[in-house]
């Protein structure tokens, strides 16, 4: 009998609901990751570590800015003058009198090992500070170090005075007589600072009008006078000197001599006039020293200063910065000349780099013949980005000046030799060494630019009857403006604070007059000019006197930073009115 088989009946499972169905994970759905793994896999960290670093970076240059801005200006700012007296230990007390320009904290150690006894004082840490006693003719230091717990009897006396000087620096003391045609002026003590300013008035004029001789009327006479004496020369190179044409030279000589002499006469006269006026005054130690008013560019008592006199001799001060020329190997005065050479440079060189860049840029886009030439072509024009500045600097001295501007000087002025005319650094070759360094920037934002540009509009002209050229001027440029437009901003923001090649093709320490003048041809690209950046570098690092000049390289390097803000400021709103006028028709 066989053993029948168990009855076995299938169990049937009954589906999930779909609420559960969808917590259970099938082997064809995605995997899903944990918050944390997607939030990185989306990106989302890495553009707020792109923002924080942009965020940084911003702060940075602002900071730097800040600073700059702050160091710069807060030296026009009138300080008190101080009166003390400073005893150090083992050495002779002295009396100074100046200003305070700075404080420091120093160690203990640090005194010790500069020969300084400090027994008597039990602190780790000293203060002192930094004090500009000026009356270099004097003493011949302008600024000493003080420590602050060797100082004794501090005053701010309110008759003391800091007298600004056209040479030898400030001067800070007392005064004690106002002399006028050798004689001492009978008035009260207190009735000095008073009685001084209108004489001060009338010396500044007439320094105004001597200056105005020398440098304009003068001036103008010497060079029409070597305008005349090279004529002559000319003549003779080209056989061409009849009696007649050398008689009427020798004419026009003799009536600039005259002139010559009349100013001369007159220029006696007012030096004269200028020298009437002497202030007598004394040092803190005692020591007398009398001073002609025609040396003296303004007196003051800044101890008695009120916040509004304050603030009208801070605002005098920073016009005279921009508006005055330098003194004193650059360190003080204004610094008016770098600016306007700095302007007109940059002026220049746009002109030049901006037709060259844009004719290139569309050659090899729009003619060239697309090939391994022209890529060729644009590997050279990036790698010259890359070049460093000097290498120019060096190519503008050897092509610019000696090769092409001596050979200007023997086709068209042989008569100025051996002095060179264009044989030597000036305004031009600067400015076509700037725009040799700055047009690869624009060849290639120009390029940028026309690539953007559809093809159907280019199709579409031609279409309608247009010639390639016509295209080109009417639709491919304006369209393509605003990438000009960007790279002459790019190539202002380099050039501007170039300072290395300029040193080489025409920028000076201090150029003895403007390349713009009222004599003829008034724009004289042969001429040689300063620079802010230059400017920086010579006052910061070649000046005889560091500690002097150190705020001037704040003021002026702010200055530099605000005037290149200012040029690629004007041409980013030019740039964005052209980019709104052909929007429409980009679309």
């Amino acid at each position: 009998m066989v053993p029948s088989k168990p009855n076995v009946h299938k169990q049937t499972v009954a589906p999930l609901p779909l609420s559960q169905l969808q917590g259970v994970a099938s082997p064809l759905s995605p995997i899903k990751l944990a918050p944390f793994t997607q939030w990185i896999k989306n990106g989302t960290p890495w553009i707020w570590f792109n923002a924080g670093a942009v965020a940084i970076c911003l702060l940075m240059v602002l900071g730097l800015l800040g600073l700059i801005a702050v160091k710069g200006a807060a030296h026009f700012w009138p300080k008190a003058i101080i009166s003390l007296v400073y005893e150090v230990p083992g050495k002779d007390s002295q009396s100074l009198l100046g200003e305070v320009q700075a404080k420091e904290t120093i160690s203990r150690k640090r005194l010790e090992e500069s020969g300084v006894n400090v027994d008597d004082h039990p602190q780790e840490f000293f203060q002192r500070w930094q004090l500009k006693v000026g009356n270099r003719d004097v003493t011949g230091l302008d600024f000493i170090w003080v420590v602050d717990e060797f100082t004794q009897q501090k005053q701010y006396p309110e008759n003391a005075v800091l007298i600004e000087r056209r040479e030898w620096g400030n001067f800070y003391g007392f005064i004690e007589q106002i002399i006028q045609d050798g004689k001492p002026l009978e008035m009260a003590e207190s009735e000095f600072f008073k009685q001084l300013q209108p004489l001060l008035v009338r010396a500044n004029q007439l320094q105004k009008k001597i200056h105005k001789i020398e440098v304009g009327q003068m001036g103008a006479i010497n060079y029409q006078l070597e305008q005349l004496r090279l004529k002559s020369k000319r003549l003779q190179l080209e056989h061409r000197q009849t009696p007649q044409a050398l008689a009427e030279i020798a004419q026009q000589q003799q009536q600039l001599e005259k002139q010559y002499l009349l100013l001369h006469d007159q220029l006696a006269l007012l030096a004269a006039q200028a020298e009437r006026d002497q202030v007598k005054v004394k040092t803190v130690s005692g020591n007398s020293k009398t001073l002609s008013l025609a040396k003296v560019v303004a007196i003051y008592q800044p101890n008695t200063f009120s916040l509004w006199q304050k603030i009208h001799f801070y605002a005098a001060k920073l016009v005279e910065l921009v508006s005055e020329q330098p003194r004193e190997a650059n360190t003080e005065g204004g610094i008016f000349p770098a600016i306007f050479g700095t302007v007109v440079m940059v002026l220049l060189m746009s002109i030049l780099v901006t037709p060259f860049g844009v004719i290139t840029a569309v050659y090899l886009h729009e003619y060239a013949k697309q090939g391994l030439i022209t890529r060729i072509v644009r590997i050279s024009v990036n790698n010259l980005a890359g070049v460093p500045s000097i290498v120019y600097g060096v190519f503008g001295l050897g092509f610019f000046v000696y090769f092409l501007g001596g050979s200007i000087d023997q086709l068209f002025y042989p008569e100025a030799s051996p002095a060179p005319v264009f044989g030597t650094p000036g305004l031009l070759w600067a400015s076509l060494t700037l725009a040799l360094l700055t047009v690869p920037v624009v060849i290639v934002s120009t390029e940028e630019g026309l690539s953007r540009i559809p093809k159907s509009l280019r199709e579409g002209s031609l279409a309608l009857g247009a010639t390639q050229f016509e295209t080109l001027c009417r639709v491919v440029l304006p369209m393509a403006s605003s990438a000009m437009m960007t790279g002459l901003i790019l190539a202002i923001a380099r050039a501007a604070g170039e300072v290395a090649p300029l040193m080489l093709v025409g920028v000076v320490k201090l150029a003895p007059s403007l390349p713009v003048d009222f004599n003829a041809p008034f724009i004289h690209l042969d001429r040689k000019l300063m620079h802010l950046g230059f400017h920086i570098y010579d006052v910061g690092f070649q000046s005889p006197n560091v500690e002097a000049a150190r705020p001037l390289v704040y003021a002026t390097a702010f200055l530099l930073v605000s005037i290149i803000a200012v040029l690629n400021l004007s041409a980013v709103i030019l740039r964005n009115r052209l980019r709104e006028k052909y929007k429409n028709l980009e679309n």
